[in-house]
């Protein structure tokens, strides 16, 4: 097909276009492996295979979030593949005439037909992309639009180009036609209008020649454009961390000579991966509620902004130059940003590529307070009592049990072989509303034969909020010392009724065994034998095995709020409604945003603790979810979500929508039962 010059001239485009491709990825190679170590390579196999059925099968995208744009990315995607395979063909027929990748088979004919179909449904996503950022133009979409546009200009000239080659070489070699109903249309046009056989043939070398730059081309703008998430987001998810949105990534106070993220230098080469990963696409945005409610706050921009700082740092990066690089706040990240943050885990939840945002921001927040002293003001009294008498109220350790006046509840020290240790928590100790919920889970208790106790004046703090908070130092502490403590007792199992402590124990404690030496080997290895578990789903058990006889009063109707530490992060989603479906003997009303995808009350982050100044609130805004639904009560599972939205339902005059936890409910129906529950006989 190409004379010998012009096989030489595109020998040159070929490795020309290699180098314009490689160079600048090799640059970003660079600085993610210039982050801090971190284990990601076991279970490759496993790995590997999650990630191709991800990303193959376009899961990634298609998600409940965006139903429609997610079918509009498929038709793009298997179009770039499809289209990246005929370019293969396209570039070996330069060198070898009439080459054809499949041959004269079955496939080669229907893959023709394929690659018509695909550059009808790519150009119908590229518009419907445009129509949606310059004429929509969502919040989601507001970055990079030049990038953006001539990532759409250049799909569209790649694959009218095509279309203009596949005319003039079927209309130059009519057997090359096979199922191409989009290519041999044309040709038959242009047969219809009597072009002579050397016009055809000089258009069949002029349209491979303007295909085949256009495509090297695009090729050598990929790595400088967003486009680059088709190579770095695949490695993203192959390198994921299941369950990672849930846990904060522990610090050696020891051995490390900065305590979480100051500067570009201190992230890991994974959170560089992340930045690189970013697709733009927004939906972490979308399903953030500190964005939703007007906060500074913007997942998408935490690591957009941080990917342009990697790239605008990348030779002081590459040449571990930590004394030439700002501090990311407040040059890459502002205060408003790191401290709006509720660690719900939507963002990360819904993100294509699972790029994990909770490790970075909290990441600043540890460096902001372990290394700069800076953090809200309120948060003083918050540290403060929690270190001078392990609470956030600051009250003593004596009233810790005073919410057990009246009932029959046991403490270890008097009866140190009990089965069960209720971890009562800060709030089941303190609050009011949250010693309503303690007295009624130990009622329950009681009922169904359960040996327990609990610690009494000796229990301490979980540390959740003190660690999302960024005093790492403050969360260690308590962690050994509640970690001795059970080792103290022989604990074999917990059970709590905050999801923030049901998760600290579940999962962050466990991964600072190895890495706190205060804690004794011996606490160490017993404490990863002790099973944890939350009310909701220990209720759960004992109606399901018929230990605990629950009355129902055809209680009317309810809705249910999902904890974020309870459903989103530890996937406890259809034990709570099962039981509420027990109570009202019909389903849950579900909220507009319910079960992995619920929306925060805006007390986890350890932001229950700060003042919510800027923006909406939040927990207003789920409060307009419950109204919305009509139900005239709502229950949930968690002692800082029930406040959260009774003081909100109470700010919008709402009163009389009630708000109760799981188990006030559970011993309500049983002190005036009527019939027995149908979760019984589950």
């Amino acid at each position: 097909m190409l004379s010998l010059a012009e096989k030489i001239i595109f020998a040159l485009i070929i490795l020309g276009t290699a180098a314009l491709f490689l160079t600048p990825l090799y640059q970003r190679f660079q600085i993610v492996r210039s982050g801090h170590p971190e284990n990601r390579f076991d279970r490759m196999g496993k790995r590997v295979l999650h990630a191709l059925s991800k990303i193959l099968l376009q899961r990634c995208t298609l998600k409940n979030e965006r139903l429609l744009t997610g079918f509009m990315h498929v038709a793009i995607f298997y179009g770039a593949l499809t289209f990246d395979t005929m370019t293969i063909n396209h570039t070996l027929e330069g060198f070898f005439p009439d080459f054809y990748l499949f041959g004269k088979t079955g496939l080669g004919d229907f893959f023709s037909l394929l690659v018509d179909i695909f550059a009808v449904l790519t150009l119908g996503g590229v518009l419907f992309f445009i129509i949606k950022r310059f004429v929509i133009r969502p919040k989601a979409y507001a970055t990079t639009p030049l990038d953006s546009a001539f990532i759409y200009t250049a799909l569209i000239l790649v694959t009218l180009s095509y279309l203009y080659f596949e005319a003039f070489a079927i209309a130059h070699h009519p057997e090359s036609m096979r199922l191409s109903f989009l290519g041999s249309s044309f040709a038959r046009a242009i047969q219809a209008a009597g072009m002579s056989p050397a016009f055809v043939a000089a258009h069949f070398k002029i349209s491979w020649w303007l295909h085949i730059l256009l495509v090297f081309g695009f090729i050598a703008y990929v790595p400088h454009s967003k486009y680059l998430h088709m190579f770095t987001g695949s490695l993203n998810v192959v390198f994921r961390a299941p369950g990672v949105s849930r846990m904060v990534r522990g610090l050696d106070l020891e051995k490390s000579e900065v305590f979480g993220i100051e500067k570009a230098l201190d992230f890991s080469w994974k959170d560089n991966l992340d930045a690189l990963a970013c697709m733009e696409c927004g939906r972490c945005q979308d399903a953030c509620p500190a964005f939703q409610s007007d906060k500074p706050l913007s997942p998408k921009m935490i690591l957009f902004n941080m990917e342009r700082h990697l790239l605008k740092n990348k030779k002081r990066i590459k040449n571990k130059k930590r004394d030439d690089l700002p501090a990311l706040v407040p040059a890459v990240h502002t205060e408003g940003e790191i401290w709006t943050c509720t660690t719900c885990g939507a963002c990360m939840h819904v993100c294509p590529v699972e790029i994990e945002h909770i490790q970075k921001i909290v990441g600043l927040r540890q460096s902001q307070v372990l290394m700069e002293s800076k953090f809200p003001a309120e948060l003083n009294a918050f540290f403060r009592n929690t270190e001078t008498n392990s609470n956030p109220w600051g009250i003593g350790f004596a009233k810790r049990a005073d919410w057990t006046e009246g009932l029959e509840v046991k403490l270890i020290q008097d009866h140190p072989d009990a089965e069960y240790l209720f971890w009562v928590g800060c709030a089941g100790s303190y609050d009011e509303e949250g010693k309503k919920i303690a007295r009624a889970f130990a009622t329950l208790l009681e009922k169904a034969g359960i040996d327990f106790a609990i610690l009494g004046a000796e229990e301490k703090c979980c540390g959740d909020s003190a660690r999302r908070l960024g005093n790492e130092y403050l969360f260690q502490t308590l962690a050994a010392e509640v970690i001795e403590l059970f080792s103290q007792y022989k604990v074999k199992k917990i059970l709590t009724i905050c999801p923030h402590g049901f998760n600290t124990f579940k999962n962050e404690y466990p991964q600072l065994l190895d890495l706190v030496p205060a804690i004794r080997d011996q606490a160490k290895a017993h404490f990863k034998a002790i099973a944890v578990y939350h009310h909701v789903e220990f209720l759960h058990k004992l109606i399901r095995e018929g230990r605990l006889k629950i009355e129902s009063q055809a209680v009317e109707a309810l809705t249910y709020h999902d904890p974020c530490y309870l459903g989103r992060h530890n996937g406890l989603l259809d034990e709570p409604r099962e039981l509420l479906a027990g109570l009202t003997g019909q389903k849950v009303i579900e909220l507009k945003n319910s079960r992995e995808h619920s929306f925060c009350c805006g007390a986890g982050g350890g932001l229950m603790w700060t003042e919510e100044s800027l923006g909406k609130r939040i927990n207003h805004m789920r409060a307009e979810e419950v109204i919305q639904s009509g139900a005239p009560a709502v229950a949930t599972a968690c002692p800082f979500c029930l406040t959260m939205l009774r003081d909100a339902l109470k700010d919008k005059g709402k009163e009389n929508i009630k708000v109760k936890d799981i188990a006030v409910l559970l011993v309500e129906s049983i002190e005036s039962g009527i019939k027995p529950s149908p979760l019984a006989k589950l």
